[in-house]
């Protein structure tokens, strides 16, 4: 089915006004403090909390 009426440029870049990217929220690990997201491990040092640590591929076993 064809649209009843044409949208407007305006109207069709008012609606998608709010479908912009937002910047991720950081914060620093308190283990290395390097940026990282908040409730994730870290991804340099693999700190999660003070009884988790998650090797990263980093070390050689």
């Amino acid at each position: 089915m064809l649209p009843v009426k044409k949208v407007s440029k305006a109207a069709k870049r008012r609606r998608r006004s709010h479908h912009a990217m937002s910047v991720p929220n950081l914060v620093d690990c308190p283990k290395c403090g390097k940026a990282k997201l908040p409730h994730v491990s870290c991804g340099s040092c693999g700190y999660v909390s003070a009884k988790v640590m998650l090797p990263t591929g980093d070390e050689a076993t």
